[in-house]
C-alpha cells in the first residue's frame, strides 16, 4: 500500500516535522498529497487503562495526517492550521497498527477539509474524523 513520498512531501516533512506529539506516538506518514494521505500508528504506547486505543490517539492521528495533507494543498509559501475537528469512534483495537486514510472533501483559497478513516489491521473501521484547516501565508 505504501508508495514513495513525493519530493514536495519529503521537503515539507523534513522542514516542519510531524511535531513532538506525533513522533512520540509513533505516527509514520507513508503517502502524502494535498488530495490524500496514508499514515500508520502503533497501538502499543497509545492505549488507555482498559488496554484499548485512547480516543484522543485516534484524533491525534487524524489531525496529524489531515493537517499535513492540507499543508500540501495550501501550496508553496503557505501552511495549514487546524480550526475544527470532529471524531466518531466506532470500534477499538488492543494491538497491531492503526491505518489512517485521508481524502480531500473540500478545498478553497483559505479552507481545506479532509475526511480521515482509521482502521485496524483487518480493515475494520475504528474512527471517522473530519478536520478543517485554515490555509495561511507564511510570514
Amino acid at each position: 500500500m505504501s508508495q514513495e513520498l513525493s519530493a514536495e512531501a519529503k521537503t515539507i516533512i523534513e522542514y516542519r516535522g510531524l511535531g513532538e506529539l506525533a513522533e512520540t506516538m509513533g505516527i509514520e506518514i507513508i503517502e502524502l498529497s494535498g488530495e490524500s494521505g496514508y499514515a500508520t500508528m502503533p497501538v502499543a504506547g497509545n492505549r488507555q487503562p482498559l488496554g484499548l486505543v485512547h480516543g484522543g490517539a485516534y484524533v491525534v492521528l487524524g489531525e496529524t495526517l489531515g493537517s499535513m495533507c492540507a499543508t500540501l494543498a495550501a501550496g508553496f509559501g503557505r501552511h495549514a492550521v487546524g480550526i475544527e475537528i470532529n471524531a466518531s469512534h466506532s470500534g477499538s483495537a488492543k494491538d497491531g497498527l492503526l491505518h489512517a486514510r485521508a481524502t480531500l472533501a473540500s478545498l478553497g483559497r483559505t479552507l481545506a477539509t479532509h475526511n480521515v478513516e482509521i482502521t485496524d489491521d483487518s480493515g475494520k473501521r475504528l474512527s471517522t474524523i473530519r478536520i478543517t484547516n485554515y490555509l495561511r501565508d507564511n510570514r
